[in-house]
């Protein structure tokens, strides 16, 4: 049994090192470990001190290109080199190493495809009160999205087994984080949660400027995973609110129409008709994203026999 440990980094010289030195040399039920670091797109010495701690495997990105590349590109990388499981951690030491043995322990008993580690947000010292609040109303909202009883969606501490990586498959640059498990949920794919204790605070988080941007940011990538493969609920949902609004001016206008005292309310016809049409646009959208959806199913299924196709003439 191989396992594979991805680290995403942008510029990490200086904590790289404290990831590298707490991740566990053996761990039972594991045959071989290896290491694999997204280098994306650092100007500093990151791929130097990894290569001085023993690091052999890396994912080379010239210019920036966004965690949920780097995080793909992994993904990629270490089914090349023939990973079991793979392990997803961060580069600032956000994440205790130490416990990647608990992380994997599911996968390893073959009890779920997917683990992501729950960093009690509560508990985060360094966490303002609004960021709690939106972490914990951000997980609530992904995961009635995703049908899914996750408590900390933005964790990037997370384990795949092999089948899962070779089905896991990201659209947006921002952050894998949500798409992934909105991807989980509706596909079949079982994720559980661990607790963890995070490690104290070593840098700003790069992926955004504000808790602002962050909530902007994260509510468009899960609106976007929601409506590709759940568009049918969305449409439908908004046409038939429009059609029951669209109602009470009909009924308003022929309540006039009927009362010579009262006269005919031709605007009431009017924006119930405008009601209308809108419902009936959002039926005929939620039709045709739906055909999309199935449409982006197959070629999810195409992609996923390209990668074993391509994974196997790779080993070969």
């Amino acid at each position: 049994m191989k396992l594979c440990i991805q680290v995403p980094c942008l510029n990490e010289e200086n904590t790289l090192p404290l990831v590298l030195k707490s991740i566990p040399k053996k761990i039972d039920g594991i045959d071989e470990i290896e290491i694999v670091i997204i280098n994306d797109g650092s100007i500093d010495k990151t791929v130097e001190v990894a290569k001085k701690l023993g690091v052999k495997h890396f994912v080379m990105h010239p210019v920036r290109r966004g965690l949920a590349q780097s995080f793909q590109d992994g993904l990629m990388k270490c089914l090349e080199l023939g990973a079991d499981i793979i392990v997803n951690t961060d580069g600032d030491n956000q994440y205790p190493s130490e416990d990647i043995p608990r992380l994997i322990q599911p996968i390893l008993n073959g009890e779920v495809d997917m683990v992501v580690a729950d960093r009690q947000v509560h508990t985060i010292a360094h966490f303002s009160t609004a960021k709690k609040f939106f972490q914990k109303f951000g997980t609530w909202v992904l995961n009635k999205a995703a049908n899914t009883d996750l408590p900390d969606g933005p964790s990037g501490f997370r384990a795949y087994s092999r089948e899962t990586a070779i089905k896991v498959y990201v659209n947006t640059r921002f952050s894998y984080c949500m798409e992934t498990i909105i991807q989980a949920g509706n596909s079949g794919i079982s994720a559980v949660a661990i607790p963890i204790t995070v490690n104290p605070k070593t840098r700003e988080s790069r992926l955004f400027n504000s808790s602002a941007e962050h909530v902007m940011k994260s509510g468009a990538a899960i609106f976007r995973a929601f409506v590709m493969y759940r568009p049918y609920t969305l449409f439908m949902g908004v046409g038939t609110f429009f059609f029951v609004i669209g109602l009470i001016p009909f009924g308003r206008f022929l309540w006039g129409f009927f009362d010579n005292k009262v006269g005919g309310h031709v605007q009431s016809l009017i924006f119930g008709m405008v009601l209308m049409v809108s419902a009936l646009l959002c039926f005929a959208l939620g039709v045709i994203a739906d055909l999309i959806r199935m449409n982006r199913l197959m070629q999810e299924k195409q992609l996923e026999l390209t990668k074993r196709m391509y994974l196997d003439h790779f080993k070969n």
